[in-house]
């Protein structure tokens, strides 16, 4: 159930936090952080509640932490901080210039505020001792559907779970309001306390390289780490692919997990192996990988999914199944039940839980969400090359039918990606629809155009049967793609999954890929899945 609460991102910050919280000193956690107190109020020394690196959402009894952005000094809102209830501030030097002689708070000084975010909001939540088991999964493609997994079969076996990720944070299946995409190191500390306190036994949580560049998951140990895949994306970031892929290592060290399971069925996969610093499984779907520790053998189809087993190298087999479309859904399946049995749940207790209420069959919102059968009418978040090839494949039209995409791709995000898009859905569908994706600042007509060119190159050189179409808005390509569809076609909408407004300029303009696909559905005249 989703909790729908009007309120102030102030107001919202008070569900990521415990109820109950430790008094911790100034001067306590001013020495366990190595920060250096200032002249300003030397003396003081109040007893701090919270952190915050936000003056915005700061609570009464908050050490507010005023980092360097990327155009102003947090330092500069401190009178925000302190009408908010702040009680201390921790600074850089930089920050210092930017507060008035007569400051009343008292100011300590660190080099880099933000690597010691996490260390203050652990010191202050108790999050070293007071922490559900951490489940992280890491890649390209794969993360959000692998967590569900994970809850899923982590209730399966009657544990109170809790998820974070970019559909949802949940507790005990109650949806966290928030008005974050990804937590803070400050606040995901806070909400992990909470969900102690909820008595919440384990978490699986989306490890972007975002969140490891940013330090947002800093001081955490994950009990169990995975890693799906490694393909372009991202390298406004990172730069390069090698850049992303040591982003991703971090997870796989001692200072971040205790064990780990990797797909490597890609070579980033089996580097990681390689170089991994904690006691790592490997896994495969790949016969050319005779090496895995796991193999998925016995693939059979069941309804839109697959049946399988997932064998070690040893004999020990588990037999399961996913309802979920697509030879990635048998990974992302096979990757979440290795990472519970990594977590020293038995074999045959987990053998019980997958038999007993199919879990790895689980609804993802947005991910290979089918709106209609006939045609088949999918909506994914696929917004990669690779994720846009191995999507269009899973969706399975009827004799004769066709496959027909709707996409595009993001604005202010990496720009050579685009025509390499529209190569892939010539490769992979019958009729290209190119539309907008989220354009952000950047003019939605040329980023469709960059696209487009590189479908146009593909269909020149490799499929010229295939047709292309340049439409926009979103709705009108969705209706279109639509209107061209027979029973036996297969209609992949993909891009945005579950997000329900369109960012265009700054604005947010209402637009969910499920309604409108199953809208058009409706006026064409076909049947739509409730």
């Amino acid at each position: 159930m989703v909790v729908q609460e009007p309120g102030t991102p102030r107001a919202l910050e008070r569900h990521l936090r415990p109820q109950s919280v430790a008094e911790t000193s100034f001067e306590e956690l001013c020495a366990a952080l190595g920060a250096v107190r200032g002249s300003l109020n030397p003396a003081a020394n109040p007893l701090v509640r919270g952190v915050s690196l936000n003056p915005q959402v700061v609570q009464p009894g908050d050490v507010f932490l005023a980092i360097s952005g990327a155009r102003r000094h947090g330092a500069e809102f401190a009178a925000t901080a302190v009408a908010n209830g702040a009680l201390a501030l921790i600074t850089d030097a930089q920050g210092l210039a930017h507060l008035p002689a007569d400051f009343q708070l008292p100011v300590a000084t660190v080099e880099n505020v933000r690597a010691v975010a996490a260390a203050a909001a652990q010191r202050i939540y108790g999050t070293a001792t007071r922490c559900p088991q951490l489940f992280g999964v890491t890649g390209t493609n794969g993360k959000t559907t692998t967590t569900f997994m994970i809850r899923s079969i982590l209730e399966a076996l009657g544990t109170e779970t809790g998820l974070v990720g970019t559909i949802e944070m949940s507790a005990r299946g109650q949806i966290i309001p928030s008005v974050l995409t990804t937590p803070e190191s400050t606040q995901l500390h806070g909400v992990l306390a909470s969900m102690a306190e909820q008595q919440v036994d384990a978490v699986a949580m989306e490890v972007s390289s975002h969140s490891l560049s940013y330090g947002r998951v800093d001081a955490l140990s994950f009990a169990v780490a995975g890693y799906t895949n490694l393909t372009q994306d991202h390298l406004d970031l990172h730069g390069t692919m090698q850049e992303y892929f040591e982003t991703k290592a971090q997870l796989f060290t001692p200072e971040r997990s205790q064990r780990a399971v990797v797909m490597v069925d890609d070579a980033y996969g089996q580097q990681l192996v390689d170089r991994a610093l904690v006691p790592t499984e490997s896994l495969s779907l790949d016969a050319g990988h005779p090496g895995a520790d796991w193999r998925v053998e016995n693939l059979q189809h069941s309804g839109l999914g697959h049946s399988f087993n997932i064998t070690h190298r040893d004999g020990r087999t588990l037999s399961t199944r996913t309802g979920l479309p697509g030879m990635f859904n048998v990974a992302n399946a096979a990757l979440a039940a290795l990472m519970v049995l990594a977590s020293g749940v038995p074999l045959h207790a987990l053998q019980q839980a997958l038999d007993a209420s199919d879990p790895l069959s689980v609804a993802v919102p947005g991910r290979m969400q089918v709106v209609g059968e006939s045609p088949v009418a999918v909506v994914d978040f696929a917004h990669n090359s690779d994720a846009l090839a191995k999507a269009l494949d899973s969706v399975r039209p009827g004799p004769g039918g066709r496959r027909i995409i709707v996409f595009g791709a993001t604005g202010d995000r990496d720009t050579t990606k685009r025509p390499d898009m529209g190569a892939v859905a010539v490769r992979h569908a019958d009729i290209v629809i190119v539309t907008d994706d989220d354009p952000h600042g950047e003019d939605p007509a040329p980023i469709r155009e960059q696209v487009a060119a590189g479908a146009a190159r593909a269909i020149e050189a490799e499929r010229p049967e295939v047709q292309l179409h340049n439409i926009a808005p979103r709705a009108k390509a969705v209706e279109f793609a639509v209107s061209l569809a027979g029973a036996n076609d297969a209609i992949l909408v993909a891009g945005r999954g579950h997000e329900v407004s369109q960012d265009v300029a700054g604005m947010d303009v209402e637009l969910d890929d499920r309604v409108e696909l199953a809208n058009a559905l409706k006026l064409h005249g076909f049947v739509t899945i409730p």
